[in-house]
């Protein structure tokens, strides 16, 4: 499956857009129409999901799962080119174990407002 690799520095997000338009053509080219179609939904489901998941697990005592869900936002968002999202969740990811509850709030709010982003970006039809 098409993967992109993500590294934006730390304050990229409130200038880059939260899609990239591209990946997901390369994605329709890769698998085709209806398979994306697919998986995008899918992707929209399973973040949705994941977003409460996040919200509902005691940091101190989940750090490390929070850190593989955070991976596993990645790499999906990734895949449909939603830059800024992913970008967060790998903020999440490489700092889950050293937050505090307060910044991790933050980046929740933060990755709530990039999956709307990105969800107002998406093509109509």
């Amino acid at each position: 499956m098409f993967e992109a690799t993500v590294t934006p520095a730390q304050g990229a997000f409130d200038f880059e857009p939260a899609r990239e338009p591209g990946a997901y053509a390369a994605l329709v080219r890769e698998i085709g129409e209806d398979g994306a179609g697919e998986v995008r939904a899918v992707f929209w489901s399973e973040t949705s999901a994941r977003l409460q998941l996040f919200r509902s697990l005691p940091l101190a005592l989940q750090h490390a799962r929070i850190a593989r869900e955070a991976h596993s936002l990645k790499s999906a968002a990734g895949t449909f080119g939603y830059v800024r999202l992913a970008g967060l969740a790998l903020r999440l990811e490489k700092s889950a174990a050293s937050l505090g509850d307060a910044e991790f709030r933050d980046l929740l709010e933060q990755m709530d407002a990039a999956y709307d982003a990105a969800r107002a970006q998406e093509p109509k039809g």
